[in-house]
């Protein structure tokens, strides 16, 4: 069927904000994040089953238990019973009570004898049929192989089943017989452990997604996927993203054709702030259900918080009754101010650039990336380097290659482009250099990425070559090599402020409170020029403008006792020098 989605189409009005010539939300979601109500499988037959269970034998473990004793007592025979609704819930029930205490049993002693494949477990002087084991067991086995080639056998037990914490979320250790403390849990597939006994958050490091995945997938193997949508259902009500996260990936794992798993899953990536790969699981439930109107509403949403109004309308149009009127009223305002964008970048009006990104930004579309590095790139324009830092401090940070997947290559080159060149404006020019190499490795035709790459290696080199000389005291060479790179750059506060340090080495004050005042135009926080400038005007005996620079220093660092000793004495020289 041919798509006709706009997710097809590119970037839209973003690609022509975002072109360069060198180049051949305001709210959060109103749903809980939960589709109980659009279920593409099997719904849960009763009511407790919302809650965790307890048990952890399946129907499949319980079954296999009963065929087991019924075939150990008559080996020869087999029975046909057809019994009514209400026994079989009964007999299934009172099998369900004696497999899970043989689990349980079982579990515990596998750890102290080892069992051939083809006996029985014992079980307090009785055999156990292997089979009525159940689940509980066979994670047992599969969590043990598995932990062999890592030098642990440290189980994790939740309830009655063992379980992976960093898959299965944040269950509780339940009694039941079990002694295995919180100490014994393996770090490094701990995220976030929640006991019975001891409700402490324990942080470690995430294992690789290829790893997680695979055991999300073994361990779920016999597991209801529903079941594990209402559990993750229930950490995400609860504010437990992370782990809502890992069980609605074990649900995917299970069953990945369901629409409504993608779709929450969704929600709770959003929850945690990775848009882009929100918006990755919303495609994915539309390219299975194309009519899921929960997922085109989230989807909606998504893009009007990363600054695209067209999909975002489109997607609420998808929506039907699920898309809110006062959301689609904020997505065309958004429109208005992005296409105001366009026209004041077009005739190079950069204070009405800046004003319309404002207004776009605090309009909803507080993640568009490429909204804020139109307004740092106008601040670039206009020197005011202070304030596209800023701004840039402020705009999120995806992964480079979910941004290349999300907005093509050639937009996410120009996005690292402006990013490198803020990152050379305030002297982190490795960091600069390696946004520069990577838009030039996804953009390779782009001249400006190719001229910033350049440029981030020639400064990067001066600015090197200037501190070496300096410290071996060359200061009239170190001054040279940092004018080199100025050559480059000539309004770089970093370098300006390297060379005022050498020209007041060399007793050239003047110069080097004018190299002081231009690093401070580009950049009025910058406290190591300011202090220079103090400084250099000291020993110029200008005393008031010394003194003026010392208490913006104070303000900043009131517990700088060199700062308080130099404002003391100058305020002396000044009294001295007006004869009081």
């Amino acid at each position: 069927m041919r798509d006709t989605s706009p997710e097809s189409r590119g970037c839209g009005l973003l690609s022509s904000l975002l072109r360069r010539r060198g180049s051949s939300r305001s709210k959060t979601e109103r749903y809980s994040g939960n589709d109980d109500a659009h279920n593409h499988g099997k719904q849960p037959s009763k009511a407790k089953d919302s809650k965790r269970p307890r048990s952890d034998v399946s129907d499949d473990a319980r079954r296999s238990a009963s065929s087991a004793s019924s075939n150990s007592n008559t080996p020869q025979r087999q029975k046909h019973v057809v019994v009514s609704v209400n026994q079989n819930h009964q007999r299934k029930q009172q099998q369900h009570d004696e497999a899970a205490a043989a689990s349980m049993a079982v579990c515990s002693s596998s750890r102290s004898s080892k069992v051939s494949p083809v006996q029985g477990y014992v079980n307090q002087g009785r055999k156990v049929p292997k089979d009525a084991v159940g689940i509980s067991g066979e994670l047992d086995s599969m969590l043990n192989d598995y932990q062999k080639p890592k030098g642990s056998n440290k189980l994790v037990r939740a309830s009655s089943n063992v379980m992976i914490y960093g898959n299965l979320g944040n269950l509780g250790q339940g009694g039941g017989g079990t002694n295995y403390p919180s100490s014994n849990i393996p770090m490094d597939k701990v995220e976030n452990c929640g006991g019975s006994n001891n409700n402490r958050n324990k942080k470690v490091t995430r294992n690789s997604k290829e790893e997680s995945g695979s055991l999300c997938r073994a361990v779920s193997t016999r597991m209801d996927p529903e079941q594990l949508k209402i559990m993750g259902n229930e950490d995400y009500k609860n504010g437990n993203f992370a782990e809502a996260l890992a069980l609605y990936d074990a649900a995917i794992a299970i069953d990945p054709n369901k629409a409504a798993y993608r779709s929450n899953k969704s929600a709770a990536l959003t929850a945690l702030g990775r848009l882009l790969e929100a918006v990755f699981e919303c495609r994915e439930a539309i390219r299975i259900d194309q009519h899921y109107q929960r997922a085109h509403q989230r989807l909606g949403n998504l893009y009007f918080r990363l600054g695209d109004p067209e999909k975002a309308l489109y997607h609420y149009k998808q929506a039907g009754p699920e898309a809110d009127p006062d959301e689609i009223a904020k997505v065309k305002i958004l429109q208005v101010h992005l296409n105001k964008c366009t026209e004041a970048r077009r005739v190079g009006d950069c204070n009405t650039l800046i004003t319309e990104t404002n207004k776009v930004i605090s309009s909803g579309a507080d993640s568009a990336q490429q909204i804020f590095a139109l307004q740092a790139e106008a601040l670039l324009k206009l020197r005011r380097h202070q304030d596209a830092e800023k701004i840039m401090s402020k705009c999120p940070k995806f992964d480079v290659d979910e941004c290349t997947r999300f907005f093509g290559p050639i937009c996410n080159a120009n996005l690292l482009v402006t990013r490198a060149q803020v990152d050379i404006a305030v002297g982190r020019f490795e960091d600069a250099l390696e946004a520069a190499q990577k838009a030039v490795s996804l953009d390779p035709n782009n001249r400006e990425a190719n001229m910033v790459m350049r440029k981030a290696r020639d400064v990067s080199a001066a600015r090197s070559k200037g501190n070496e000389l300096f410290k071996a005291s060359r200061f009239s060479e170190a001054c040279a090599a940092y004018g080199e790179g100025l050559e480059r750059d000539p309004y770089n506060s970093v370098l300006l402020c390297n060379s005022a340090a050498c020209r007041s080495k060399l007793g050239q004050y003047e110069k080097a409170v004018e190299d002081c005042t231009l690093a401070l135009n580009l950049r009025p926080s910058y406290a190591k020029a300011r202090l220079r400038r103090a400084d250099c005007n000291a020993k110029l005996e200008r005393w008031e403008a010394s003194i003026q620079d010392y208490e913006i220093l104070l303000k900043e660092t009131p517990d700088d006792e060199q700062v308080k000793r130099a404002l003391l004495e100058a305020q002396e020289k000044l009294k001295t020098q007006r004869g009081g």
